[in-house]
């Protein structure tokens, strides 16, 4: 059995059971206790899993009420988010109307847009980012909240009334498959919503660490957009919307 198929499987018995035993593993995949413990730690590592005494178990659920400014996000999974980003600005096409979200991720993607697509967006850098690259953009009009450096409030979402976009790529702060995508602000929940559903095509773009965590405010279910990630869970969102692991 291959090594990706016996960990998928570990997984899988481990969403059944919410936990698992070395022995027990052992005597269902017909493999060695050090294999299973090398599986084990792996999955651990790779935050799929809590590794315990003798066996393991599901990842528990978090709760998250923290707002970190944009330095701050922007400097954490860098790597993963230049890779979600980058993969998310292949996307657009030129005839494209396309909505981006304040988000340290959405900023990240604009280094990698090549289409002169017509976009719209709620943040001020990534406004001032894509005016410079050459593009038509659309900024909301609304409040300015400082720590996302975003327009917020009931005015961003009556601007937003007016669109139809193709395509729109959104920030979450958490993903969890009874809480959907959440963010901490309920004024900001409120754009990001009506972006949303005034989209054709909607992405969030979401590091590994951004799954099984709830944040304060729901802005949409899990169906109502795709996940670009770096990493897949171990929980299957895929029964639930499009996970596309980059």
């Amino acid at each position: 059995m291959l090594t990706e198929e016996r960990q998928h499987l570990i997984l899988k018995q481990l969403e059944e059971q919410k936990a698992v035993k070395v022995i027990e593993l052992t005597e269902l995949l017909g493999a060695s206790e050090s294999t299973i413990r090398r599986d084990l730690n792996y999955l651990d590592q790779q935050g799929k899993l809590v590794k315990v005494h003798g066996g393991a178990t599901v990842k528990e659920q978090s709760m998250t009420a923290v707002e970190y400014d944009m330095t701050t996000k922007s400097a954490l999974n860098l790597s993963e988010k230049q890779r979600i980003a980058q993969y998310s600005a292949s996307l657009i096409e030129k005839d494209d109307f396309v909505y981006i979200d304040a988000g340290s991720t959405t900023e990240y993607m604009i280094d990698y847009i090549e289409q002169p697509a017509e976009y719209v967006t709620n943040g001020i850098s990534h406004a001032r980012k894509l005016a410079m690259k050459g593009f038509r953009v659309h900024l909301l009009g609304g409040e300015y909240k400082l720590a996302t450096e975003a327009i917020i409030g009931i005015e961003a979402v009556r601007s937003l009334s007016a669109y139809h976009f193709t395509k729109a790529f959104m920030g979450t702060n958490g993903i969890s498959i009874v809480g959907g995508f959440s963010t901490p602000d309920t004024q900001e929940a409120c754009v990001k919503g009506e972006a949303i559903h005034r989209a054709y095509q909607a992405y969030v773009l979401a590091d590994h660490t951004k799954f099984n965590m709830d944040s304060c405010i729901t802005f949409a279910k899990l169906k109502e957009a795709q996940i670009l990630t770096d990493q897949k869970p171990a929980q299957n969102y895929e029964d639930y919307t499009v996970v596309k692991e980059v």
